[in-house]
């Protein structure tokens, strides 16, 4: 039916987010010295990864994106694709740590954790802002 949208279910929740894509996701605060540190590292670490979607999120500058996601310290990373949530929580901001966390999740067979209705929202969100994307 024209018009109609589906239900709002784990398997068609994200249906507009890009098969395929990794995000990868920094929740910072402008105000914290340590994530306008690694903010530099976080953009070269983008063009090293180009098949994944890096997006840089202040979380007070963009609480409407953030939601209900709850972050606790600085920095905090998220990291999910189409199936699932591969990793959210803080990380040590060093390129090195970060690049192995890539590595290691591109060649695992790690579970992934299911969506929360938040981060499914944030992925909705950020597929439809591409200007919040690192090199945007």
């Amino acid at each position: 039916m024209p018009g109609a949208s589906l239900p709002e279910t784990p398997q068609n929740a994200l249906r507009a987010v890009s098969a395929g894509t990794r995000w990868v996701i920094c929740l910072c605060a402008d105000w914290c010295g340590l994530c306008r540190d690694y903010s530099l590292v976080f953009r070269e670490l983008a063009l090293r990864y180009p098949d994944s979607r890096f997006v840089w999120l202040d979380i007070e500058d963009e609480a409407d994106l953030v939601g209900d996601l709850e972050v606790e310290t600085f920095p905090t990373l998220l990291i999910a694709d189409v199936a699932g949530t591969r990793f959210f929580g803080p990380l040590t901001p060093h390129a090195q740590t970060l690049s192995r966390l890539l590595d290691s999740l591109e060649h695992s067979d790690t579970m992934t954790v299911p969506h929360l209705p938040s981060t499914r929202a944030l992925l909705r969100a950020l597929e439809a802002a591409p200007q919040h994307r690192a090199g945007a």
